[in-house]
């Protein structure tokens, strides 16, 4: 094992006296210094096995130095050993504080200075392997969370679009309003990974459609109160389809299906929920989907112009739906026109 110390004292005498110790065959590559100064700035770039230090030096005591040394992202497990002739007990208190892995008196013994060098350095591989056994495990784990992530989601928008072809819509529309939701979610200062959770689980919204007949669905006139109630149950079916899932994406879904409907004056539905007891995620995708479902044609309706539909959510502000949702449609409402020209 090629080794690499460093030797750090203002005798030269005594660097001498440890190189001799450590023999010609155990040496490996091996750096000095008198200034600890040099020591730390060397130390700052280059990685080593061991680092050797006396205590009573001038500039910056051992105590100091490995305190300096201790905080460089490199030297954080490197195998520290004070050799020294300062020997009281607080020195030795100070030192193993300050991050030194063992302590050794001078005058030394040759064979105990092997002794303690071969078992530090030995403990520093041992270290070094652990670190990079735990960062392989950590990036194998990150994959596969990475994996799992992907077919998650490749799963959500697979159902959505079969759930949208069963209300007469190609898919589009679940896309114009998961992309506005997530545009809605930025402005309000979400974190690009909220953003992403929103933008991933809105297609969802309306899954619970999947337990509501063709008949009613894809009806081109009024529906009867009746058939609007059956509609409205899609809201239930949904939360129902969600509920009880261990993965975030599954909760913030369940949170948009389970509120998307209700208002923010408590005159929707299911529960009547106002204002701040309506999940946010859920108030950010009553916009989107509001907007684009009056955007879009359906059998018992006219597609409207974007500007109707602009001036319909305005004019939602405060009764419908959350002001600072719709005032932050307002603010990006370029954005949003760009989205659904695409």
């Amino acid at each position: 094992m090629h080794k690499r110390i460093v030797i750090v004292d203002d005798s030269l005498s005594a660097i001498a006296a440890i190189v001799a110790a450590l023999g010609e065959e155990r040496r490996g590559e091996i750096e000095t210094f008198l200034d600890p100064r040099a020591a730390v700035a060397y130390l700052e770039d280059n990685a080593i096995d061991l680092l050797m230090v006396d205590h009573t030096m001038p500039y910056l005591t051992g105590v100091e130095l490995i305190r300096l040394v201790r905080a460089q992202a490199l030297h954080v497990d490197t195998p520290i050993l004070m050799v020294t002739s300062d020997n009281n007990r607080k020195t030795r208190l100070d030192a193993i504080e300050a991050g030194a892995t063992d302590f050794l008196a001078k005058p030394f013994d040759t064979t105990e200075l092997w002794a303690r060098v071969r078992n530090l350095m030995r403990l520093g591989l041992a270290q070094r392997e652990l670190r990079d056994k735990a960062e392989t495990l950590e990036a194998d784990v990150d994959e596969a969370l990475v994996c799992i992530r992907s077919r998650e989601e490749e799963i959500i928008w697979r159902l959505a679009r079969a759930m949208a072809c069963r209300d007469g819509d190609t898919g589009e529309h679940i896309d114009r309003v998961a992309g506005i939701a997530r545009i809605i979610a930025d402005e309000l200062g979400f974190s690009p990974e909220q953003c992403d959770m929103i933008h991933l689980a809105t297609p969802l919204h309306d899954i619970g459609k999947i337990g509501v007949s063709d008949a009613i669905l894809l009806k081109p006139g009024r529906l009867s109160a009746d058939e609007i109630g059956q509609m409205r149950a899609h809201v239930q079916i949904g939360v129902d389809i969600l509920a009880g899932s261990d993965s975030a994406l599954i909760k913030t879904a369940e949170r948009i299906v389970s509120g998307h409907h209700e208002k923010w004056d408590g005159t929707g539905y299911p529960k009547g929920l106002k204002q701040d007891a309506i999940p946010m995620e859920a108030r950010i995708v009553a916009v989107a989907d509001v907007f684009d479902a009056l955007c879009s044609e359906r059998p018992y309706k006219r597609a409207w112009p974007l500007e109707e539909a602009r001036a319909e959510i305005l004019k939602g502000s405060g009764s419908h739906f959350d002001p600072a949702c719709v005032a932050a449609f307002e603010a990006r409402w370029q954005d949003i026109v760009t989205l659904t020209a695409v």
